[in-house]
């Protein structure tokens, strides 16, 4: 997936997070895409949860306001896109 990013033109990080951890409402000036390796992440956009499990991605333009959580106990790994 990391190499699949690259190609569409994405700087990617992987990131890992841990059970709990909640990132508040918030936006990106860049469009962005967030892609998971492990775990489940949820992420909210305009009241819609989309829960990310391994091999999910999803594309948020610039300016997207969205909010998201680790869902479960486990351990999320996730992948970081942005387009620059």
């Amino acid at each position: 997936m990391m190499r699949a990013l690259e190609f569409e033109g994405y700087d990617v990080l992987v990131y890992t997070y841990r059970a709990g951890t909640v990132f508040p409402e918030h936006e990106h000036a860049r469009p962005k895409c967030d892609g998971v390796l492990e775990g489940v992440l949820r992420i909210t956009v305009a009241g819609k949860a989309f829960d990310l499990a391994a091999g999910d991605r999803l594309y948020l333009p610039s300016g997207t306001r969205h909010a998201a959580e680790v869902v479960g106990t486990g351990t999320v790994l996730s992948l970081d896109g942005t387009l620059w």
